[in-house]
């Protein structure tokens, strides 16, 4: 059986340029960025991959959101105070800053991640400013009331959903696989912010592990049906290449993933050769 799969953008910050996002790259052309969560479907189980972050944590950080994730799913017939499986592809703000959203959850976590998020190089402000000390104290909170399942390296969460541990951006960095009508896809998150970094080998300038970040880059094609078939974390491209099924077209939306694609090689150009 294969899965639906959606990318739920809520949230979008435009005024970045390029050296926000690629290291070495100092140029000051434009180069926003989405923030999307992703909702994988069948047969009336759902999975739901990342919880974003909500209005108190855009609050804090002055990044506001265009729709609250929870409302997102609302929208989109999901109720996630019911979601019993939530695949965190690591505990940074912007993908685990909304677990209050989902009380009857299971979290899928990489040890790897809980290790590093709690260790001692949180001590140091260049490695825990992309984490929010509330939310790791929050997943601490639900690892004593049994609701968090350590995965190490690979690990299956349902029949056709995977994750794998890849590193790089955070310690315990893990994708997500999901088999489609399609073949496999996979959910790159963070090991690849944006096409470019895992199609060109550039790094995200947000790293723990820069050997690790390029292996996956590497490992992200071999993990999928296709290079086609890996979906970056944060590119405003995705939009572009798959079709909205619900929301704005510059707005808060939901874009479908697992039917045929636009054309890559006409939407990301040089990138694709």
């Amino acid at each position: 059986m294969t899965w639906e799969v959606y990318a739920l953008r809520y949230a979008e910050r435009a005024g970045r340029v390029r050296a926000d996002s690629f290291l070495f790259d100092d140029h000051v052309s434009p180069h926003p960025i989405d923030y999307y969560l992703w909702l994988l479907r069948r047969e009336g189980r759902v999975i739901v991959v990342d919880t974003g972050y909500d209005a108190a944590e855009a609050a804090r950080r002055n990044r506001p959101i265009l729709r609250e994730p929870v409302r997102m799913l609302a929208d989109f017939g999901v109720d996630a105070g019911a979601v019993e499986d939530v695949i965190l592809t690591h505990l940074h703000y912007d993908h685990a800053g909304g677990l209050d959203g989902f009380p009857a959850a299971t979290f899928h976590l990489q040890a790897a991640e809980m290790a590093y998020a709690t260790g001692p190089c949180m001590c140091a402000p260049a490695l825990n400013h992309p984490f929010t000390a509330e939310h790791v104290c929050a997943m601490v909170r639900r690892v004593y009331s049994g609701r968090v399942r350590f995965h190490d390296g690979a690990g299956e969460v349902a029949e056709g959903v995977e994750v794998v541990a890849v590193g790089g951006h955070s310690r315990g960095l893990q994708a997500v696989r999901v088999l489609t009508a399609r073949g496999w896809m996979v959910l790159a998150s963070d090991a690849s912010h944006f096409y470019e970094n895992f199609l060109c080998g550039k790094l995200f300038p947000i790293v723990v592990d820069a050997e690790a970040m390029l292996r996956g880059f590497a490992l992200l094609p071999r993990l999928a049906a296709g290079r086609n078939m890996v979906v970056p974390g944060h590119d405003p491209l995705v939009r572009r290449l798959y079709p909205r099924v619900a929301g704005e077209a510059e707005g808060p939306a939901a874009h479908r993933l697992d039917v045929a694609p636009g054309d890559h090689a006409a939407v990301l150009g040089e990138l694709w050769r």
